[in-house]
């Protein structure tokens, strides 16, 4: 037994001999590691593919979406969607035509928020859009989405001048304030440049504008109340929590008594 001990040491202490053990080690190595790439490289991968040809800015449904396996290192090199819960219930992007049979890219698929005219995609009919500026202030820190209800309060001062004011008139102070209407959807958010401020989330943007659609009586009320001269008026948003209910409410005039003070103050000259 001890002398197979040192023959064993012997062996292993001959520089030859652990060269070629490490040369043979070295070689398993990289066999082992090769096949393993190998291996992953070609094993199947499940992932979406377009059943039909979808035109541009089009809602994608699961009837358009199929499954199709693919090389793991294709899926890997290029931008290609890997789930159906990425690509049912997007859009295709306005400035693209996915083929029948082909693959989804992260670059063709988006948000409906993304898309250019998403805002005359979901508004009924016979109401008028209207565009409110805002900013970061009146948007609480930007916090307030596409989809988000919002109530809108005016606030009207008497514009009185310093000659009224030092006569004593007890109107020289006065501010109007209220709830004007209530249950407004809002439908997109842009910037200054007319871009959705939500379109990527990596690139903060400042909200210029909102954008919701009223009843053309409850818009022509809005468009009266920010054109008033007599009085400065204002026009501010406020969320509120209707989004969370299962039936939201639809636009309503919240204060009849604004609404009465708007129309004695202006004049409508339509049919």
């Amino acid at each position: 037994m001890g002398n197979m001990n040192s023959g064993i040491k012997k062996f292993l202490s001959n520089k030859n001999t652990v060269t070629v053990l490490g040369v043979v080690l070295a070689v398993a190595v990289l066999y082992i590691s090769y096949n393993h790439r190998v291996k992953t490289a070609i094993s199947p991968v499940s992932v979406p593919y377009a059943k039909q040809t979808i035109a541009p800015g089009t809602q994608i449904t699961e009837n358009m979406v199929g499954t199709m396996d693919v090389p793991q290192d294709m899926v890997n090199k290029v931008d290609i969607v890997r789930s159906q819960g990425d690509v049912i219930d997007k859009y295709s992007n306005a400035d693209t035509v996915i083929p029948e049979g082909s693959l989804f890219y992260k670059r063709n698929v988006v948000e409906k928020e993304q898309l250019p005219a998403n805002i005359i995609l979901d508004y009924p009919k016979g109401h008028v859009l209207y565009n409110m500026p805002v900013d970061t202030e009146s948007t609480y820190g930007n916090s307030i989405y596409p989809g988000n209800y919002i109530d809108i309060y005016l606030k009207a001062v008497n514009k009185i001048s310093d000659t009224e004011i030092a006569k004593g008139n007890k109107d020289a102070d006065k501010i109007m304030y209220g709830k004007f209407l209530k249950n407004v959807k809002v439908l997109a958010v842009k910037d200054s440049n007319g871009q959705p401020v939500f379109s990527n989330l990596d690139d903060s943007k400042t909200p210029a504008m909102i954008v919701f659609a009223l009843p053309e009586d409850d818009y022509i009320l809005l468009k009266k109340a920010s054109y008033l001269r007599t009085y400065d008026s204002t026009l501010i948003p406020v969320p509120t929590n209707e989004s969370l209910k299962d039936e939201p409410g639809d636009v309503e005039v919240a204060s009849d008594e604004l609404k009465d003070k708007i129309n004695e103050w202006t004049v409508w000259t339509g049919e």
